[in-house]
């Protein structure tokens, strides 16, 4: 018996584990770009004051094409960059995505927002994990022959690979370094890798970021007739015109060190796990609500603790027909169950649409902005209940 007990203790996962005392991981620093707001200080201020940051699409493109939206999330001055500071090549700067240059930026920023000196960190085992999903400048570098250059820069410039690549080589980190790609859950999947790398020791510390660039309207036409697009311009979580949802961009990053290494601590990262819906007869874009549950009860069973306790859910939430339902279902499965009040939920994609392989990042940043507060910030484009979501007419979520 003995034995047996030792040999459940050896095939525990190591990453349930209490961490030793110190050896906590911490969100120490946050910064990024958001639709309408250059920090998160004016992103909180935004979101407190219930400002629609969704404009219109034309500042990107022109609205040519009726079936896509006039209304998109759109981050300023994204041509801008001090190549120079970060020891980029000025050709080289000529053929880099616009995600990269920002990347760049905003890594330097989380940094510092963790008051730690960029230049100290340099040869650390530092990672970095950044989920992106498209590369809509690889067009013009790529392809078109206006653009291509005849130093061949745009392979180094373009590379999805060089969005986690090139933050590590300007900042000088010796740690684990690649982009992931799942579709919305990139940035969450970026700080699960995270999480896993430090508590494993492959790294010290860590830097995780997402990123979405709306660069040309082919993407944007494609989603509007897979038919999640709201054709408004709208995005609206939890509320019966809820039609789809509002393409948007937004470029985030947050610090992770261990507690004895942070200097401020806005969160602690306890535990992260993953799944794959695998197949689903109603087709590969469906969203299986069944899956969500199942993954939120063996999280909260893995670690030991009561739903029940958590007072506030920051869900995905697009304002799609489907997907709302189904995790709104899954929440109240796991949350309401023997609830005494109801559970808070919300969504920042009211606020900035969906910023889609940022949209983790976005939503842990308003998770943030809540902590420091004290306060949840505001859903807006809200009328009335969705009446297909009964865990919110019956008041069990609020």
């Amino acid at each position: 018996m003995a034995e047996a007990k030792l040999n459940d203790v050896k095939t525990v996962d190591a990453r349930i584990r209490p961490a030793t005392p110190g050896d906590e991981i911490v969100i120490s620093g946050v910064s990024g770009k958001f639709p309408s707001a250059r920090n998160v200080t004016e992103f909180a201020h935004k979101l407190y004051n219930k400002v629609d940051m969704v404009t219109a699409s034309e500042k990107r493109w022109p609205n040519y094409n009726s079936e896509i939206p006039a209304r998109m999330g759109v981050i300023d001055n994204i041509e801008k960059f001090d190549a120079t500071f970060f020891g980029v090549p000025y050709k080289q700067t000529e053929s880099m995505d616009p995600q990269c240059r920002v990347l760049i930026e905003k890594a330097y920023e989380a940094i510092m927002d963790a008051g730690v000196c960029p230049k100290s960190i340099r040869g650390s085992k530092t990672g970095v994990f950044v989920g992106a999903c498209f590369g809509e400048s690889e067009r013009a570098f790529f392809y078109d022959p206006t653009y291509i250059t005849s130093s061949g820069l745009g392979i180094s410039g373009c590379s999805r690979a060089m969005l986690a690549n090139r933050v590590s080589y300007c900042l000088g980190l010796t740690g684990p370094s690649f982009m992931l790609d799942t579709a919305c859950s990139s940035s969450m999947y970026a700080l699960d890798a995270a999480f896993s790398a430090i508590r494993s020791g492959e790294c010290d510390a860590a830097l995780v970021g997402g990123t979405n660039l709306l660069l040309h309207p082919y993407t944007t036409l494609q989603f509007a007739r897979l038919g999640v697009i709201a054709k408004d311009g709208y995005c609206r979580p939890f509320d019966h015109k809820a039609s789809g949802y509002t393409r948007s961009e937004a470029i985030c990053m947050m610090y992770l060190q261990r507690t004895k290494d942070a200097k401020r601590i806005y969160a602690n990262v306890i535990y992260s796990k993953a799944n794959c819906d695998g197949y689903k007869i109603e087709g590969i874009t469906y969203p299986s609500g069944e899956m969500q549950e199942a993954l939120l009860a063996e999280f909260y069973d893995d670690l030991q603790l009561d739903p029940t306790t958590v007072g506030y859910v920051e869900a995905h939430s697009t304002g799609t027909f489907v997907g709302d339902p189904e995790e709104c279902k899954a929440l109240d499965n796991i949350f309401c169950r023997g609830r005494t009040e109801p559970l808070l939920v919300g969504s920042v994609k009211s606020n900035i649409g969906h910023t889609e392989s940022s949209s983790g990042a976005c939503s842990i940043t308003k998770a943030i902005i809540t902590f420091e507060h004290g306060k949840v910030p505001p859903n807006i484009n809200f009328e009335q209940i969705r009446p297909t979501i009964p865990s919110l007419t019956e008041k069990r979520m609020i």
